[in-house]
Order: structure tokens, then C-alpha cells, then sequence
């Protein structure tokens, strides 16, 4: 599954919302609206861990004055394969760079 899973990952997003959203959402609840390629996505396997990683350009002026309340992974399909939503962070400084991790273990 884990070998599935790191295979998978084509691009991630971030957004303002983050409240309980339900389970069978398909997207952010409130994505911020940067292009895709914005993002630097990565996935690295070990063992049965899978760690999902984003990165996005605090200069990126979509994420200008935001605070980030939720990400998204997704595939290739635009399937999300994985979403959390955390504690607001931001607004993220024009000089840095926003990135979060998710590791998903697989057992």
C-alpha cells in the first residue's frame, strides 16, 4: 500500500478553511486559488511510512496576507488522497516559504 500511496502524489494546495469538513469532500473548503504549479510537492516511502510533503512561496501573492487553516493532496485525477486542517498559521512572510508535512503510516 505504501508503494501505491509515494506513486501517487501529483501536486498539493492550500486553503483558509479547516473547519470539520465531511468526509466525503473532494476539495479545500476555501482554496486560495495559487495554479499548481506554484506548489513543490514530494512523497518519500520508508518502511510503511509515506511522507506527503508542500511547499509554496510565501512571495507567491496568492498566499499574500492569508492565513492557512487546511491542505490537500491530491493525484493525477484530482482525486484528494489526503486533506488536513490545523490551527491557523500566517500570514506567511513575503521573505519565506510555507511547508507542510503529512506522513501517513501504513500498516
Amino acid at each position: 500500500m505504501a508503494d501505491q500511496l509515494v506513486t501517487l502524489l501529483t501536486n498539493a494546495r492550500v486553503g483558509q478553511g479547516g473547519n470539520s469538513t465531511s468526509p466525503a469532500a473532494t476539495d479545500l473548503d476555501v482554496d486560495i486559488g495559487a495554479a499548481d504549479g506554484a506548489y513543490t510537492t514530494s512523497a518519500i516511502k520508508s518502511e510503511n511510512t509515506v511522507e506527503y510533503s508542500l511547499k509554496i512561496a510565501g512571495s507567491n501573492t496568492n498566499l499574500t496576507g492569508k492565513s492557512i487553516r487546511e491542505a490537500a493532496f491530491f493525484d493525477s485525477n484530482d482525486n484528494m488522497l489526503a486533506r488536513l486542517h490545523f490551527t491557523a498559521i500566517g500570514p506567511i512572510a513575503n521573505t519565506s516559504d510555507l511547508e507542510i508535512f503529512f506522513i501517513l503510516e501504513v500498516e
